[in-house]
Parts: C-alpha cells; structure tokens; sequence
C-alpha cells in the first residue's frame, strides 16, 4: 500500500510538472509574439537592450521551456520556434512600425542551439547522477 502511494504522488507531481510547463512555454511564446510586434515606442524601457541578444535569450528561453513541456517532441518544437522566428520577422517587415532582419532570425536559431546544447549537457549530467547515486530523483 505504501509503495502505491508513493507511486501515485510521483505521478501527480510529473503531471503538475507537465501543466507547469505547458503554461509557461505557451504563456511566453504569446508574450514574445505581443512584444515582437509592438511598436518599440510601447516596449519598456528595460526591453531596451542589444536586439540580438533579446532574439536569442528569448528563444533560448522558449526552446528551454518547450523541452520541459514536450521532451517527446523536442526536435519538432525546435523547427517549431524557428518558423516561428522566420514568421515574426516576415510580419514585422509588414507592420511600418518593424522592421524584419534575417540577422535577427539567426539570433533566434542561435539561442535554441544554445539551449539544446545546455539541456543536452544537463540531461546526460542528471541520467550520469541518477545512475551513480549522486543526486536524489
């Protein structure tokens, strides 16, 4: 009976995990869409740095999610947010108020590199730790 117990709570914590991410990553993947395309005049002011570096922490941030919402399906959502990139790009080139840069979409591609880089490292770290005992799962 215990053990089933224990099963049941690890269960529903890998199901609230799932929720949690699944509302974080669709939750700024919306907020990037929003912000890519209002006018800068409207961004806050502390938006207001390098733009590369905006386009590849905030992909890198969304990749990142999206492999803790979709680990199944990581390379889909990968191709994913590129188009989505390559989209925001297209759609800011229309609005008068944005322009669209090609060099902004390799920014994007750069951080969702960055981030399957990193979540490579710490996936193989943690089976590495789960294996030898180190660290508690």
């Amino acid at each position: 009976m215990h053990r089933n117990l224990e099963e049941c709570v690890l269960l529903n914590r890998f199901r609230l995990s799932r929720i949690v991410g699944h509302l974080a990553f669709w939750g700024l993947l919306a907020l990037t869409v929003v912000l890519s395309l209002l006018p800068t005049e409207q961004l806050p002011g502390s938006l207001m740095f390098w733009d590369k570096a905006q386009h590849a922490l905030g992909f890198a941030a969304l990749a990142m999610l999206g492999q803790w919402a979709y680990p199944q399906d990581a390379l889909r959502m990968r191709v994913g947010l590129l188009l989505l990139g390559a989209g925001i790009e297209y759609v800011q080139a229309l609005t008068g108020w944005r322009q669209g840069d090609w060099l902004d979409w390799l920014a994007d591609a750069f951080g969702i590199a960055m981030a399957a880089g990193a979540m490579a490292v710490w996936m193989r770290w943690r089976s590495k730790a789960f294996f030898t005992g180190t660290v508690e799962s």
